[in-house]
């Protein structure tokens, strides 16, 4: 599919006040449709307890699809392997330009693929570590030490990385922290309240920010 030019993008993107967010699914073999309970845990949590209107039920979007950019936040996790084609990588761009907010919860394994892709994305723009002190990390719930650790895979500690432009954090990765899985439901991973918790309230702080900025 050919770029989708700027100014259609901004057309289609939803006015600001907009609550809105959609899976990503991509191509590359990786399990983007990983932690199926997780999301809506999440956006239930979230209209709970920081009154957002998000619809329940999250749908599935796919980056050749100009739907994209009817929602401000898009969510994309999984385990192995991810791929942008060219097209993919342009349309994205314009999507997160234009205004949209991308979360990657790396599920474990998706962090050597992603990055390559990101190049695709942003040939001019690295990933850089998010310091404790961003808003992100306090915008409804306080987490001073910053991304808070869920589930241990390598002993590696968590990182919240992020791509910028003009100030404005507009793609979101989080590293080695695993938070989708303590969103998924209780028996999933038998992961404790206090842990289920905090992975809730980080995850609401992203929401939360993604929306304000």
């Amino acid at each position: 599919m050919k770029l989708i030019p700027l100014l259609f993008a901004v057309l289609w993107m939803l006015n600001v006040n907009s609550q809105e967010i959609a899976i990503l699914k991509y191509k590359g073999g990786g399990d983007w449709y990983a932690n199926p309970t997780a999301l809506p845990n999440l956006i239930r949590f979230c209209n709970e307890n920081i009154n957002t209107e998000i619809e329940p039920r999250p749908l599935t979007v796919e980056l050749e699809n100009p739907e994209i950019f009817q929602y401000p936040f898009l969510h994309m996790t999984g385990h192995g392997n991810v791929f942008f084609n060219q097209d993919e990588a342009n349309n994205l761009r314009t999507y997160l330009l234009s205004g949209g907010f991308l979360h990657i919860d790396d599920n474990y394994g998706m962090e050597p693929y992603l990055k390559k892709e990101l190049l695709k994305v942003f040939p001019d723009k690295e990933l850089l570590e998010i310091g404790a002190d961003h808003a992100i990390f306090k915008s409804r719930y306080k987490f001073p030490n910053g991304l808070p650790k869920i589930h241990e895979h390598d002993g590696k500690r968590p990182q919240a990385l992020g791509i910028f432009h003009e100030n404005r954090l507009l793609l979101l990765f989080t590293y080695e922290s695993d938070l989708g899985d303590g969103w998924e439901d209780p028996e999933v991973h038998n992961d404790s309240e206090e842990v289920r918790l905090k992975a809730l309230q980080m995850g609401a702080n992203i929401i939360d920010y993604a929306f304000k900025n």
